[in-house]
């Protein structure tokens, strides 16, 4: 895929690599009955990001990794809707920093994707 030799180049993947730290991190604060909910929740939806990335990447397919850039994609609108849920019930409440990396992986995704597109 042009000039970047693997994946984790990608400066995408690096900044959702660093959402599921922080995501870890946070869901370390909700009720212990939430562990099963959305904890396990919030942290799959996370892991999924750079996860689909990576593997979209090793199709070697213009089409499959646009496939899986918008599987990312649709992870991390799920993580973001669990993150307003958590805000809701006062479960977590400083999640600036999460909340400004989703907008900019978000962006980045919507860029990497239209970019690909346009190539097709």
């Amino acid at each position: 895929m042009g000039t970047i030799k693997s994946y984790q180049e990608l400066l995408v993947w690096q900044k959702s690599m660093t959402l599921v730290t922080e995501i870890y991190d946070a869901t370390k604060k909700l009720p212990e009955d939430e562990r099963f909910g959305l904890t396990g929740q919030m942290r799959r939806c996370s892991v999924s990001i750079p996860s689909n990335i990576a593997e979209g990447w090793g199709r070697l397919s213009r089409k499959n990794y646009i496939q899986f850039l918008r599987i990312s994609r649709g992870s991390l609108y799920e993580l973001e809707t669990q993150i307003l849920i958590t805000k809701k019930l006062n479960y977590i409440n400083d999640c600036e920093s999460i909340e400004s990396l989703i907008i900019e992986i978000s962006k980045m995704l919507n860029s990497l994707i239209k970019k690909l597109e346009d190539k097709s």
